[in-house]
């Protein structure tokens, strides 16, 4: 008789979190205690799907530490844009690994390496060994590692079946010849997810011919002179990108971790560690499941308002496999390819005669602006939606200037998701898109604003329907099935926005806002190339004078940037501070807070913290900025988005001017880098004055802030009297600053130790100065508290306008998760209203200019300010109305205060 085959699965633990974390993002699986248990359920259904479906004799699961890893090292970006984790995850992640322990399978984790390493070491090894390998995850970079005993195993989700895949399968899926080529097309396309760079320009199908034609990434930047056009120019300025991505995207499989064959038996669970678990996260289908407790099977099976997210874990591969198939039934849809001009005259016809129609305009991959249009695809009625091919750009201009008279009608209702880039491509036509947009993203964010929208998720979850196309293909079938899908998800996402009372909120902010956004974008920002290239050699020179100065004071050269070699010369060679902190890793920690404690007391800290200042201006943004300016027009094109940040705020990419620093002299000239548009034009910067602490003082009905506010006294000078018990013309600079830091501080949740640091004063100093405020303005207090209660019993707090900051762990039994969602349920309604009131600002800003047929543009949007091209025969007319208008977005009970300032460049204006 033969042995049976060993079988050995390694499941990719935060990857399944995640996705079990997106599964509920609509309807959260809330227990009797208020408790958000969508995490831990996800999840354990997904382990005993496999356990009990695959039945394998052996398996781990890998997870991610807190500590750094050569990735870091080698990239100081890596994984930089990643969102902050979900409150949901955080309290479940402990769950789940109570819920591991009581199955009885190690948690593989180990400091310095990321989980995927483990898994991919762990296979390595397992393939020596007979066994029969499958890597749980639904991350493509896996795909390197597959071989004849090594498969990747992608999980069930949203009713796709499971996914499993061998060398064949990956080398067809990747189109490359072999597996390991997986890290050289990431190298060249990159991975957003990771904020691997790759290089710009360069999407999948490109990376491909580049690796079919020279076999590696090293291979073709080295033969770049032999490319022609934009491939040889991106390969010539972004070649060392893509090795540096390549090596970010490589797993390693030499990871310093024993192979425990025995460890990783499976014995199947802990009866008495589990149950208890189960109890309390009220699991009781899952325990008769676990349990093989009579009636596991039936009770396994989700109820029906939950199918929707439910379906990645309760049905079986050859059930998800139906449902994909029956999903895309030609028989059930009529999709078009419109490639004639008598097709498209009918089309135009039929979308004219409408109310309502989904659009979606196709470009190309390139960046900074560059793209081209590619077609465009029509949808007015379910099941059916019409694509226009579009070959080159004699043949864009055509077509988009035969589609001018259906986008310039104001009765149509225009349906995307994400329809600000139709808007941006149409508007290189000179094509406006006039009467009202519904944006599905945008709708959604609303709806739950830290859930994704990603248009998978969303057509599984209200139309209990699973997407098959590739969401960046350009083919018919696949973009008439996504517009189809999205012109069906407006109706119950409308009816959704009703039911929360989001209307105002949707019709009158988010939705023209699109627009106006879209109008920014394509004004773009001229920045002065010479004034940056004169910046790059002045912080290039000051870098090497501060880094030699760290070399004579250390006695000896390192690497500043690396944290293990800075930690071992500060706190092994020269024996600075009394008792270093370590990271979990087991090396120094050398973060920007340990650096200003030591900097009052060692010249070199003080000195470290300048060459990264310089480094991080010169490389973040005084060199890379240039490489930014598109050649549509020479100027800068960020993109704006509104479906990012939870409170509200405004967010912005390529370049994140939200991060240009402001605080320090340094950082500050980069500002002058921007400049106006030509002679003709100046800059404006109009900025809210404490916005933040005027919608405190109005939503607390303070009666001493509110009459400095409304007298014009400084607020900080009047609250150091206050606290201090001094009067107002005695109030020192020291006590200002310290009285600055409450205000703030009091409002994100600061604690006295959090404001001891800030301030370098004693805790009990600062302890004494949070209660003296309080005793001060008690209605301060009173509307924090107040808050915090309603917080408790809706699980949401919400702005002026209604906008909803969802907050189900406020009543969390774990005191640092609940403390968090106290702080937001404080913030979130400040924040997020400062962030309706600019953006109702913007709109009315935007209508203005456009009635008034002025030549002053509004191009950009930074935290509370707005910056403007503004003509010189406008000045006037321009500082005064907008001023207005901003202060009149609102009415609260104190006046808004707007700083208008115009100059040369940004610096100057600001």
């Amino acid at each position: 008789m033969s042995t049976p085959k060993k079988k050995l699965f390694l499941l990719d633990a935060y990857a399944l979190i995640y996705r079990a974390h997106f599964a509920f993002t609509k309807t959260p699986r809330i227990n009797s205690k208020g408790i958000n248990t969508s995490v831990p359920f996800g999840f354990t259904n997904t382990l005993l799907e496999v356990i009990q479906k695959q039945k394998p004799t052996h398996i781990g699961i890998a997870f991610d530490t807190a500590a750094k890893t050569f990735r870091d090292e080698i990239f100081t970006e890596y994984k930089a844009t990643r969102q902050e984790t979900p409150e949901d995850i955080r309290y479940g992640i402990p769950k789940v690994k109570e819920i591991i322990r009581g199955f009885n399978i190690p948690i593989l984790e180990l400091d310095g390496y990321e989980a995927d390493d483990i898994i991919g070491t762990l296979a390595s090894e397992a393939c020596k060994r007979d066994f029969e390998v499958y890597m749980m995850t639904p991350d493509k970079d896996f795909g390197q590692l597959v071989n004849e005993c090594v498969f990747l195993y992608k999980p069930a989700y949203m009713g796709n079946a499971v996914d499993v895949l061998g060398p064949k399968e990956v080398c067809e899926k990747w189109d490359i010849e072999d597996v390991a080529q997986v890290k050289d097309i990431l190298g060249l396309q990159g991975d957003t997810s990771d904020n691997i760079p790759g290089i710009p320009g360069i999407g999948p199908k490109t990376a491909a011919t580049l690796i079919k034609q020279y076999g590696t990434v090293e291979n073709a930047v080295a033969h770049a002179h032999e490319l022609k056009g934009k491939q040889k120019e991106l390969l010539e300025k972004f070649g060392e990108q893509a090795i540096l991505s390549k090596k970010l995207a490589t797993i390693i499989t030499d990871v310093p971790i024993e192979f425990d064959e025995e460890a990783l038996l499976y014995t199947g669970p802990i009866t008495d560690i589990l149950r208890p678990i189960f109890d309390e996260l009220e699991f009781k289908s899952i325990a008769s499941r676990a349990f093989n407790e009579e009636g596991g099977s039936a009770a396994a099976a989700p109820k029906a308002k939950q199918n929707a997210q439910l379906s990645m874990f309760g049905r079986t591969s050859s059930e998800s496999a139906a449902i994909a198939k029956e999903n895309f039934n030609p028989e059930n849809t009529n999709y078009f390819l419109v490639d004639l001009p008598e097709l498209r005259k009918e089309l135009l016809d039929k979308i004219c005669a409408q109310q309502v129609v989904a659009v979606e305009a196709i470009t190309d991959n390139a960046s900074n602006f560059d793209y081209q249009l590619k077609g465009l695809a029509f949808c007015y009625q379910a099941n059916e939606a019409h694509f226009i091919p579009v070959t080159n750009a004699e043949e864009a201009e055509k077509i988009a200037a035969e589609f001018s008279g259906f986008f310039s009608n104001e009765n149509i209702l225009k349906v995307g998701h994400n329809i600000k880039s139709t808007l941006l491509i149409l508007k290189k036509f000179g094509i406006e898109v006039c009467g009202n947009v519904f944006d599905t993203m945008l709708a959604h964010y609303l709806i739950e604003p830290e859930a994704s929208h990603d248009l998978q998720i969303l057509a599984s979850q209200y139309l209990n329907y699973e997407l098959l196309s590739d969401p960046d293909s350009k083919q018919k079938n696949q973009v008439c099935e996504r517009l189809d899908k999205i012109f069906q998800l407006r109706e119950p996402l409308q009816k959704e926005i009703e039911q929360r009372g989001h209307i105002k909120l949707m019709n009158e902010i988010e939705m023209p806002l699109v627009k106006v956004l879209a109008a920014m974008e394509f004004e773009g920002v001229k920045v002065d190339i010479k004034a940056l290239n004169k910046m790059s050699e002045e912080l290039r020179a000051e870098t090497e004078i501060v880094q030699r100065a760290i070399y004579e004071i250390a006695g000896v050269e390192f690497n500043i940037g690396s944290p293990k070699q800075l930690g071992e010369v500060l706190f092994d060679k020269m024996k600075l501070g009394d008792k270093p902190k370590k990271t979990k890793s087991g090396q120094y920690a050398t973060g920007e807070d340990i650096l200003l404690n030591l900097a009052s007391e060692h010249e070199i800290a003080k000195k470290i913290l300048d060459y990264r200042v310089y480094d991080k201006l010169r490389s973040t943004y005084v060199e890379a900025l240039p490489k930014m300016i598109s050649q549509y027009d020479g100027r800068i094109h960020t993109d704006y988005r509104q479906a990012v940040a939870a409170t509200g705020r405004l967010s912005s990419n390529n370049p994140n001017l939200q991060n240009i620093p402001i605080r320090t002299d340094k950082g500050k000239q980069i500002r002058k880098a921007f400049v106006a548009r030509n002679e003709d034009y100046l800059f404006m910067s109009a900025d809210y004055s404490q916005i933040e602490l005027r919608i405190a003082a109005s939503f607390a009905k303070d009666e001493t802030m509110i009459e400095a506010f409304r007298t014009g006294r400084d607020i900080h000078t009047t609250t150091a009297a206050k606290v201090f018990n001094v009067p107002l013309d005695q109030v020192t600079s020291d006590m200002r600053r310290k009285a600055k830091e409450v205000n703030f501080g009091i409002l994100y949740g600061s604690t006295a130790f959090g404001l001891a640091q800030n301030l370098g004063i004693s805790r009990s100093e600062a302890s004494e100065i949070i209660k003296a405020y309080f005793q001060e303005f008690p209605a301060i207090k009173r509307y924090m508290d107040e808050s915090i209660n309603g917080a408790r019993e809706t699980e949401y707090v919400q702005t002026i306008f209604g906008r909803r900051r969802y907050l189900r762990d406020i009543n969390s039994r774990n005191v640092s998760t609940r403390g968090f969602a106290e702080r937001n349920a404080i913030n979130a309604p400040i924040q997020g209203s400062a962030a309706d009131i600019i953006k109702i600002a913007m709109v009315n800003i935007h209508e203005w200019l456009r009635k008034s047929k002025l030549k002053t543009k509004m191009t950009m949007q930074v935290h509370d300010e707005l910056v403007f091209d503004l003509h010189k025969d406008e000045v006037d007319i321009v500082k005064e109305n907008v001023r207005q208008l901003m202060c009149g977005a609102v009415q609260l009970e104190v006046p808004m205060e707007v700083e208008v300032g115009v100059g040369d460049n940004w610096l100057d204006a600001h």
